[in-house]
């Protein structure tokens, strides 16, 4: 079955808000899997992505696509150095300015903006991502299903909350890594193929079998 991958952000990034409604403040502070974020600091790097679509939407849109969601998690400046000091930086000034539960109603209402927004675009929309690349708008959205989906896993582990993956999402996901043929529950690819947890022997085995995709991805 196909997945929209518009109906895949919405599920997800609404369970995360739904998830992260009653975190107390102090746990904000917490240690998030991504160092050296706090739990807050993830959730403003998440926010941050979200708020940047409808600025996307109303840029000139580029003739034609040039790259798709696999592509966009290639190995190049967007991963340096220098790149990831500035999303550290980023979300650690969110954090400190807005705190965790503010952050959380900054992402409700973020969501909804780029959602509507994303609803009313023609099919075929193209749009340029900050790092240049011109991509159709469904496959730069499964990069965000991807985005909500493993820093929802980083936030549930964090928190002390039960992880969660949406039906939407995880069939997207499954897909994106082509993991189909391995018969894996969703969290555990997701956990193995983005370096969350080390596979066993069977599994590494099992992925090198059945050409799972390898993304690079920074936070």
């Amino acid at each position: 079955m196909t997945v929209d991958p518009l109906d895949a952000w919405a599920a997800e990034t609404g369970r995360l808000v739904e998830a992260l409604r009653d975190v107390p403040e102090p746990d904000w502070a917490r240690p998030s899997p991504c160092p050296p974020w706090t739990a807050a600091a993830l959730l403003g790097h998440v926010v941050a992505g979200v708020v940047r679509v409808p600025g996307m939407l109303d840029a000139p849109a580029p003739e034609r696509a040039e790259i798709d969601a696999a592509g966009y998690f290639r190995a190049d400046e967007r991963f340096s150095g220098g790149t990831d000091a500035e999303r550290i930086d980023s979300g650690r000034r969110a954090a400190a300015e807005a705190g965790g539960p503010e952050l959380v109603r900054r992402l409700a209402t973020a969501r909804e903006d780029a959602i509507g927004r994303c609803r009313r675009e023609p099919p075929g929309r193209v749009v340029r991502t900050r790092h240049g690349d011109a991509m159709l708008l469904t496959d730069f959205l499964v990069t965000r299903v991807l985005e909500a989906g493993i820093h929802g896993l980083d936030l549930a582990d964090a928190l002390g909350r039960e992880p969660w993956l949406t039906p939407p999402a995880a069939r997207l996901l499954v897909g994106l890594y082509g993991g189909a043929a391995l018969g894996w529950a969703p969290l555990a690819l997701l956990r193995v193929a983005t370096g969350r947890a080390e596979p066993t022997p069977q599994q590494a085995a099992d992925l090198q079998r059945h050409g799972v995709r390898r993304l690079t991805l920074g936070r």
